[in-house]
């Protein structure tokens, strides 16, 4: 194992209630009512732009300008949202600085760079990751590999050898980001902090029920097998 790549919301941060009650309140005010049972089963997973572009995309007066207003408003309702509030799940932290003292780690990720770095700050985290990459980083997001393609580009110029792809562990919460890892030719390992492990299997490698059961000599037998 020479690196690990973790998704952030769903795995890291205990964020996604909040950015649905962001999404939620944002699209309130255009008329158009997200329940959570839809916010879960259809658009987890997706960038901000990706959700708004999902369900504008029967709204011809949705241009891209228009998207991009939304997903402004978003930032600043989730800002207020997670104001003073640790967002991260319990043993992330522990988890976070265990990897990092043993492999280089990086973050890939739909969520926006400024949203990532302003819970990390928060936790004295972001000199953990050797690379950070967020939702403006990308021109295809989840479930596309791209993502964790730069995260993994980063980690290579970081360390000045090239790392191989089936050396580095991703570690998701959704399909989306199993299917992403998986096509960027990584390991994949599941935590059921979102979904339960029965949606899951099939798409990673090893499924855990959260990164404070995260064993890093199991994700370095997934490197070797």
């Amino acid at each position: 194992m020479r690196a690990i790549v973790f998704d952030f919301d769903g795995v890291i941060a205990n964020s996604e209630p909040l950015h649905f009650r962001a999404f939620r309140d944002v699209l309130a005010e255009e008329g158009i009512t997200l329940t959570e049972a839809d916010y879960y089963a259809v658009y987890l997973g997706f960038s901000d732009a990706g959700v708004f572009q999902a369900i504008g995309a029967a709204r011809d007066a949705w241009t891209p300008a228009y998207i991009g207003g939304l997903v402004a408003r978003k930032a600043v309702r989730l800002e207020a949202l997670e104001r003073d509030v640790s967002v991260l799940f319990p043993g992330a932290a522990a988890a976070v600085r265990r990897a990092a003292a043993a492999v280089p780690i990086a973050i890939a990720s739909g969520a926006r760079g400024a949203e990532i770095r302003r819970a990390l700050e928060r936790e004295n985290l972001v000199g953990c990751f050797t690379a950070i990459v967020a939702a403006e980083d990308t021109p295809l997001s989840k479930p596309a590999p791209d993502p964790y393609l730069r995260a993994l580009a980063l980690l290579r110029a970081a360390r000045g050898d090239e790392i191989a792809a089936s050396d580095c562990v991703a570690i998701e919460d959704s399909r989306w980001g199993l299917e992403s890892a998986r096509a960027a030719g990584m390991r994949t390992v599941a935590v059921t902090q979102t979904y339960e492990a029965s949606a899951l299997t099939g798409a990673a490698d090893l499924v855990i029920e959260s990164l404070e059961s995260l064993d890093l000599a199991a994700l370095a037998r997934l490197c070797s097998s």
